[in-house]
């Protein structure tokens, strides 16, 4: 099989930080249904297997679109988590936005791709950990989404934090945690939390679980190291009819690391990915 095409472009939510996103596909001059790939705290679309993943989307006869949230650290011209000030300043109601702002731009017609490649019609969205968190907000309060699937996704901002930690966090105005990756301290300013208690409406996850019209997969690793599998069944509680699959032995990032050095999916990924296509292509 042919290699698919990538198309990069850029595209610049309300709140003016301009990020990067980039689709595949193999054009053929008929509408195929769009995905839209959300990657999760301290992420990036270049993490470890998300290329691969793409390019298995595309082969598969979806667009497959993944794009860096504004304030996760990136920049215009730099892929992993660098820019600490820009992701000191991140919040939840910027990410929302982010993902709002990429269907509004293939709404628009101003991304890189042809119209004539993409059915609007059949849009979905998969969300990893906080990513997936985001998507099932996002399909809450956007009808133009069709359906989710979330990849081991966080269930609750709320309760996020202990309240040790929310205290100390306010009184420095700053908490730091460390990317177990580059051992980097990365800062959190305050506003974050900030925004969520100004914003709880429109951040409600179980809530919007509950009012979300969209079908909704549920896809959750039982040896996750991050976010329990317990996360999963809360949100299935939330919304009964949710397709629930728990993937034996995977991790948080079914199999992922960055760097990735494989030349196809982990295992668990693969699993992932698969039953995802499925789920999607019955909408």
């Amino acid at each position: 099989m042919s290699a698919p095409t990538r198309l990069d472009f850029v595209i610049t939510p309300p709140h003016g930080r301009a990020t990067r996103a980039d689709a595949r596909l193999l054009p053929d001059n008929q509408p195929k249904p769009v995905v839209i790939f959300v990657h999760g705290f301290k992420g990036f679309k270049e993490w470890g297997h998300f290329n691969l993943l793409a390019d298995y989307f595309a082969q598969q006869c979806f667009v497959f679109i993944k794009l860096n949230l504004s304030h996760n650290g990136s920049t215009l011209t730099e892929d992993d988590v660098l820019d600490l000030e820009a992701f000191a300043n991140n919040n939840f109601s910027i990410e929302l936005a982010d993902v709002k702002a990429l269907v509004d731009t293939l709404f628009l017609g101003s991304s890189a791709l042809p119209q004539a490649e993409i059915d609007l019609n059949r849009l979905f969205l998969i969300g990893h950990s906080r990513g997936g968190g985001l998507a099932i907000l996002a399909a809450a309060q956007d009808e133009r989404i069709k359906a989710v699937a979330t990849w081991a996704a966080i269930s609750d901002l709320e309760n996020r934090w202990p309240p040790h930690t929310l205290a100390e966090w306010k009184q420095k105005g700053v908490l730091h945690v460390e990317n177990a990756r580059t051992k980097r301290q990365m800062p959190m300013y305050y506003q974050l939390v900030e925004d969520f208690l100004a914003n709880k409406h429109k951040l409600d996850i179980p809530a919007a679980a509950r009012q979300m019209t969209q079908p909704l997969l549920l896809i959750h690793g039982n040896h996750d190291e991050t976010l329990p599998l317990q996360m999963a069944y809360d949100l299935k509680e939330n919304k009964p009819d949710a397709e629930l699959e728990i993937i034996p032995e995977a991790n948080h990032s079914f199999g992922g690391a960055h760097p990735y050095t494989g030349h196809s999916l982990p295992a668990a990924a693969q699993i992932a990915a698969d039953r995802t296509i499925s789920f999607f292509s019955a909408y």
